[in-house]
């Protein structure tokens, strides 16, 4: 039987959210008024932080930015309650409006073809035949994470801290499927579709390409599980493209068409969209536009303090265990360091366990705020390879890739 968008168990019905959100809703063919409901409003730290949290199919209640598409953030209180970002509060990012609610897994296939031996046309029992199923811990982040907090401001989705999450993700390794088509000499780059459409024909299908090389490294995966249960519908059922350590525009959804291609993509989400300022910090002046710019590709250096929110109000000469989490593209996470005095001084918090270098790894420290006042919490993390993050925030037109040394506020009394 197909797997519905509604057939999950909804937690709660309660009213609906505004008559122009739910008439947005009534386009999604097979998702019923009734299936999203809201549960109240929340003020993001920036301006025009207005926002809905709202229950989907699936999902519990998550940050709304947009209904169509879907665009939902994880409430950022959910990064303290452990490394795994729970399947039903992981984020939610779709391009085009014509995403599937209904898939037959049955009836499902994966194409691949191009500059192959042997085109494949892959059922689900066929795809998980292909080799032994692998198992990683990764993050996946949205390019544009955090793109609220430029400042000057710049244009897009203007997201909160909420658009990543980590899961243990299972499938197979993509190489495994390419080496079952055969892989010609002369092979460039590979190309992924999914089952979202686009509902204009001027509007370009989101199709995204990685380098051959990269494609069989055995670090990208067709997965089709998240944390021990099949993908949910908004991410991605029933397969989709994890790429560890690479910003999500890559983790393609309802992954159903790869090709191997003798020239590198030229479609619009690879040679317009997601580029960043060709230089080493991805980065130009405020206001102007870079002179030449490349794909988006690995995580820089990200920590959050997960355990305190701005402004809240702690007792002067208690001791307090402060904790957070810190990631990065993929070499591992070598230290974390904390100021209470707007980073004038640093001491190094004790890391958690790790799950893999594409995972969060927690951080913990001991904050006994000696007097009355304001204090202002910052902290920085730094990789193996010796990479760390800026004191100041770096600016791009598109709003990508932030990962200025994070603030929180607090006052002791």
């Amino acid at each position: 039987m197909p797997r519905d968008f509604d057939a999950a168990p909804q937690r709660r019905r309660r009213r609906l959210l505004g008559a122009a959100a739910a008439g947005a809703l009534g386009g999604f063919t097979g998702m019923s008024r009734r299936s999203i409901a809201a549960e109240s409003q929340l003020t993001l730290p920036f301006d025009n932080g207005q926002r809905a949290l709202a229950t989907f199919p699936q999902k519990r209640p998550m940050i709304v930015l947009t209904t169509r598409p879907p665009q939902l953030e994880t409430p950022f209180e959910i990064f303290d309650q452990g490394l795994i970002t729970p399947n039903d509060a992981f984020f939610v990012r779709y391009h085009l409006s014509g995403i599937p609610t209904s898939v037959d897994p049955a009836a499902f296939r994966l194409n691949v073809s191009g500059k192959v031996d042997k085109p494949l046309s892959l059922g689900l029992a066929e795809l998980k035949a292909l080799g032994e199923p692998i198992e990683i811990v990764a993050v996946n982040q949205c390019s544009g994470n955090s793109r609220a907090l430029f400042a000057p401001r710049v244009n897009g989705g203007q997201l909160g801290n909420g658009a990543m999450g980590n899961a243990r993700w299972t499938g197979i390794a993509l190489k495994r499927v390419l080496e079952a088509a055969g892989v010609q000499a002369g092979a460039v780059q590979v190309s992924f579709d999914g089952l979202d459409q686009p509902i204009r024909d001027a509007t370009p299908d989101f199709v995204k390409a990685l380098p051959v090389e990269q494609a069989l490294d055995g670090e990208v995966m067709v997965a089709w599980a998240m944390n021990g249960e099949d993908l949910p519908m908004l991410n991605g059922y029933p397969i989709r493209l994890v790429v560890p350590g690479h910003y999500g525009t890559y983790w393609v959804k309802h992954l159903s068409d790869i090709k191997v291609l003798d020239a590198p993509f030229t479609g619009f989400w690879m040679a317009s969209a997601y580029r960043i300022p060709d230089n080493a910090c991805s980065c130009v002046e405020p206001g102007t536009a870079p002179a030449r710019t490349v794909p988006i590709g690995r995580f820089n250096v990200r920590s959050f303090i997960t355990s305190l929110r701005d402004g809240a109000r702690l007792p002067v000469g208690h001791e307090r265990l402060v904790k957070g989490i810190a990631f990065d593209g993929g070499q591992g996470i070598r230290e974390v360091a904390f100021s209470d005095d707007d980073g004038r001084s640093w001491r190094i918090a004790t890391l958690g366990r790790d799950l893999g270098r594409f995972s969060f790894r927690e951080w913990t420290i001991s904050f006994k705020p000696a007097a009355k006042g304001d204090y202002a919490l910052r902290v920085r993390a730094v990789n193996r390879a010796g990479q760390s993050q800026p004191l100041d925030a770096l600016w791009n037109p598109p709003g990508y890739m932030r990962n200025v040394v994070e603030t929180v506020r607090v006052t002791a009394a």
